[in-house]
């Protein structure tokens, strides 16, 4: 899965296999009941989460959020989304908030400094580092994404395991 030339920061995919979904869903309570010490498995139904834990979780390290939907007697689509910590997507999102919210309030001022015909030099100053903080925040998610790719391959690869056995 080649994820560097792409927009997303969450990165999806789709799976049909041919065993129905209880098939799939057994196998990962299977797994989960091996007691890994590498990955952390939660199952809900037609959900499954594969965490990295111990020492090789990281501050980037993705999980994998698996759904099954049976489409055929015995075949299941998956649906599949690798996405990041949840402490850091919380944090992300808030950053992107405040800054959404200070945007808004800085573009009131600009409006309202235009129909006083005062100075907007500073409003536009402002505006521009908070575009310009939101670009390198940008970055920033894409490089955290960058890093857990490895993380990324490992976890497609403990799912097809589990899946294929």
């Amino acid at each position: 899965m080649e994820v560097d030339h792409e927009v997303r920061l969450l990165l999806r995919f789709y799976n049909d296999v041919p065993q129905p979904a209880t098939q799939l869903e057994q196998k990962f309570k299977d797994f989960k009941a091996l007691k890994n010490d590498k990955y952390f498995v939660k199952t809900s139904r037609d959900h499954v989460w594969l965490h990295i834990i111990g020492p090789e979780k990281k501050y980037y390290s993705p999980h994998l959020h698996l759904e099954f939907e049976p489409t055929a007697e015995n075949q299941t689509h998956i649906r599949g989304l690798y996405g990041p910590d949840q402490t850091l997507w919380t944090f992300f999102m808030f950053l992107h908030f405040i800054l959404g919210g200070l945007f808004l309030v800085f573009l009131c001022v600009l409006y309202s400094n235009y129909i006083l015909k005062n100075d907007l030099m500073l409003d536009y100053f402002v505006l521009g580092i908070l575009l310009s903080v939101w670009i390198i925040l940008y970055f920033v998610a894409r490089q955290i994404r960058h890093n857990g790719n490895d993380q990324m391959k490992e976890l497609e690869k403990l799912y097809l395991k589990i899946i294929e056995n």
